[in-house]
């Protein structure tokens, strides 16, 4: 089963890296391409990031670098445009995973949900509204928009998870292996700044 899991977790790797896919589609994809039944176990996020920086480390070493600091800085413009919702970045991006296929995730810490959404509007932005599972698995709404990168000349997706202000203590917890699992306008100046754009968001932690 073991053997099953890292076989799972390659394939899903390759999807994430080469098709811009979160984990939890690349492991259902992985499971249907490889033709295993559908409540086969499925490796955690842990063992999938492992094998994505792998892939990276093996097929992308040369290009991916550039690519996740451009995805930074363009979150970095976001978030200061977006500064008053208490913005913190999220997912590949702030992981270091992410390759110019990956969209940005901004969860913004609000004392009225709809005040996001008025700023949107004020800034002549058209965006889609979904409904989407929290990080403490509540459901949320999600501001789904496009913005062009200039340096990647690519249009990507910038998803707005909208959550209660009470809710970002929660936020700053870090996760099994203390790792940050999100971080702030001033914690991704100082990774940019550090040359965090070349490691993974757990090396960078062990250096502070």
């Amino acid at each position: 089963m073991d053997e099953l899991m890292q076989e799972i977790a390659a394939c899903a790797a390759r999807l994430v890296v080469e098709e811009g896919l979160e984990y939890g589609a690349a492991k259902r994809r992985a499971v249907k391409s490889m033709r295993l039944p559908q409540r086969v176990a499925l490796p955690n996020n842990d063992l999938l990031e492992q094998h994505v920086f792998e892939y990276i480390d093996m097929f992308c070493a040369e290009t991916q670098p550039q690519e996740l600091l451009a995805l930074r800085r363009h979150a970095l413009q976001w978030m200061g445009r977006l500064q008053a919702f208490r913005p913190y970045l999220s997912g590949a991006v702030w992981r270091g995973t992410a390759t110019r296929l990956s969209d940005i995730y901004l969860q913004l810490f609000c004392d009225d949900p709809k005040s996001t959404e008025i700023a949107l509007i004020n800034m002549n932005l058209s965006y889609d509204v979904t409904t989407v599972k929290g990080f403490h698995g509540e459901a949320v709404d999600a501001l789904s928009l496009h913005s062009v990168c200039p340096d990647l000349e690519e249009d990507i997706g910038i998803h707005l998870m909208i959550y209660d202000f009470d809710d970002v203590r929660g936020a700053l917890k870090p996760d099994e292996k203390g790792s940050s699992v999100r971080g702030d306008l001033a914690a991704l100046k100082k990774l940019i700044e550090d040359g965090g754009e070349h490691e993974d968001i757990r090396r960078y932690e062990n250096k502070r």
